[in-house]
């Protein structure tokens, strides 16, 4: 993901209401991400849709990555050798 130019990127929700569709287009073209302010504080970020699917599935990567850490640290994981045996019983079906 491209990084953020606060200079650019970094704008009032009131700004954003004014001129949405040109923030959108700005998000499209930029693919950098555009943090919507409240009371000078961050309250949204609007991220490109492409950029948003990627994000979304590198987190259930590392979920995924996680959990099968958590399985082989408690045993419950399957050596290579039996994968390799239960793969080709099926092949052979």
């Amino acid at each position: 993901m491209p990084r953020i130019k606060p200079s650019e990127d970094v704008q009032p929700l009131s700004a954003f209401r004014a001129n949405a569709a040109g923030f959108l287009d700005q998000v499209r073209e930029t693919k950098r991400p555009l943090v919507l302010t409240q009371h000078g504080k961050s309250a949204a970020v609007l991220l490109e849709v492409g950029q948003y699917e990627a994000l979304v599935e590198e987190v259930e990567l590392v979920r995924d990555i996680r959990q099968a850490k958590a399985e082989l640290a408690s045993g419950q994981g399957l050596s290579h050798e039996e994968v390799v045996k239960e793969l080709r019983a099926r092949l052979s079906r």
